[in-house]
């Protein structure tokens, strides 16, 4: 057990410390940690308390705003000293700027990045994608560690000198196993699910979970649909999370309008029982622009169902291409259209891509494997200080 150790895991968002890090946080706790989450303040926040975790109110944006991010940078660094703590482990790339360099100023021993995706990516024009990865370096410069949750990135950050070979380390991401698990939802759960979203039961659902934003590709699965449900007329789209207001390329329900599917399209919004939802899918689908290492292909394929994803990095690592799923281009609805019609007109692949897709999930999804890595890290590099 580690004594009184005070690690500090900053992120911008408390949505990002809820959904993606709690169960994180709460295994660093058993491990005798003391354990702080920092964002924004939000409506996630009482989840967070409630599962033991001390939440810290810094107000941070998402987009550079010079006399707000100094602001922020004030606070994280009165934060971390009147805490006194020992790491610093940030997230998201505003948080692992600002966040890196406020620990640095408050003189925190230990310092660890992890790379949830890199927000520059190959189709991004050149002058922004050099902005952003100048800011990755000067984000890099002050990590004692980083974890990387896509082997590709890594690469990456190597070729365009954000950081050294020796302090880059693959993470891995992961799901929790035992949330996500077909055999507990029966098929009158999945019934009744079904019913509530109004749906049939002989009807064909392809199934979306994320941000409801363009680069997820939600017009090209738009489009797809759109060009899919005349020949195929049990086809529907349940599209499941929330909007994002501060993101330019938001989208809202008028979108499936535009695109003349909103009669076959469910927009469920943000919920609590996915796994229920991912069961009552036929296909799941995530045809996303930029990724990570996305959680919801994931928990679908967990799940026991198909995955159609887009051919880029992060989407790679969740589905083996002709096996558990199908990789398909980006931003390219004819492409994304047949290979959703391939699952819709054969009920035996869907069920054998689900399957061969549930035994990747156990093999390389679960969370735990994560947090003792993570774990791994701490311990490795506390032991470097004095």
């Amino acid at each position: 057990m580690v004594e009184r150790i005070t690690i500090a895991h900053v992120c911008t968002v408390d949505m990002s410390l809820r959904y993606l890090l709690l169960n994180q946080l709460k295994f660093l706790k058993t491990r005798g940690y003391r354990v702080l989450g920092i964002s924004n303040a939000g409506k996630d926040v009482g989840v967070v308390e409630a599962a033991g975790i001390k939440h810290i109110a810094v107000p941070m944006t998402r987009r550079f705003s010079p006399a707000k991010d100094l602001n922020a940078l004030l606070d994280l660094t009165r934060t971390f000293q009147r805490e006194r703590v020992d790491i610093v482990h940030t997230h998201n790339p505003k948080p692992g700027l600002l966040g890196q360099l406020a620990a640095r100023l408050a003189g925190v021993p230990v310092v660890v990045n992890t790379i949830h995706g890199f927000y520059f990516h190959d189709h991004m024009r050149p002058l922004p994608r050099r902005f952003y990865i100048l800011m990755e370096q000067l984000a890099a410069a002050q990590s004692d560690h980083i974890l990387s949750q896509n082997p590709e990135d890594i690469v990456t950050a190597i070729e365009e000198h954000i950081a050294p070979p020796e302090r880059l380390e693959p993470l891995g991401n992961g799901i929790d196993l035992h949330r996500f698990d077909p055999a507990k939802v029966s098929d009158d759960v999945i019934r009744a699910t079904r019913a509530a979203l109004g749906l049939a039961d002989d009807d064909v659902v392809i199934g979306f979970v994320g941000r409801l934003v363009e680069e997820k590709g939600l017009r090209e699965l738009f489009e797809a649909v759109h060009s899919l449900r005349e020949k195929h007329p049990k086809l529907r789209l349940l599209i499941i999370g929330p909007p994002d207001p501060e993101k330019p390329d938001n989208l809202d329900e008028n979108a499936a309008v535009g695109a003349g599917i909103a009669d076959i399209t469910v927009f469920a919004g943000l919920r609590q029982d996915l796994p229920e939802l991912y069961a009552s899918m036929d296909v799941f689908v995530l045809p996303s622009h930029r990724e990570g290492f996305p959680r919801s292909p994931m928990e679908a394929a967990a799940m026991s169902r198909p995955v159609v994803a887009t051919d880029i990095r992060g989407c790679r690592e969740t589905v083996v291409d002709g096996e558990t799923g199908v990789l398909v281009p980006v931003r390219d609805p004819a492409s994304l259209a047949r290979a959703i019609e391939r699952y819709v007109v054969d009920p035996e692949r869907r069920r054998r891509h689900g399957r061969a897709g549930n035994a990747l999930a156990a093999v390389h999804f679960d969370e735990q494997l994560v947090f003792e890595r993570v774990a791994a890290t701490y311990e490795r590099l506390l032991a470097r200080r004095p």
